[in-house]
């Protein structure tokens, strides 16, 4: 499970935000994973320039998303690089930890 003790705000870009869009995912979706219990994290890769992660959670409908993420300024500020529907496998994984 994830703990997000000293997140005190979402970092947005534009460029995020229409990248999100493009897979039905709105802005608040993306935030409501991380208020929401169980929410599961697995360390990614993928950048060389910062450390991103992955979050299985679900939204305040249901919704399952997997969502991609770093954090910023001293870990303060949380900032979404993608999210997308779970893919079956991520369900399945989800599913049994919960």
């Amino acid at each position: 499970m994830i703990e997000l003790p000293d997140v005190i705000a979402f970092d947005w870009d534009h460029g995020n935000r229409s990248k999100n869009a493009k897979h039905g995912v709105s802005w608040p979706e993306c935030e409501e994973v991380f208020f929401n219990r169980p929410l599961l994290r697995v360390d990614g890769g993928h950048s060389e320039i910062e450390q991103r992660f992955h979050a299985l959670g679900e939204t305040h409908a249901g919704r399952l998303l997997h969502v991609t993420f770093t954090f910023r300024r001293q870990g303060t500020w949380l900032r979404v690089i993608s999210a997308r529907d779970m893919h079956r496998k991520e369900r399945a994984v989800y599913e049994q930890t919960i």
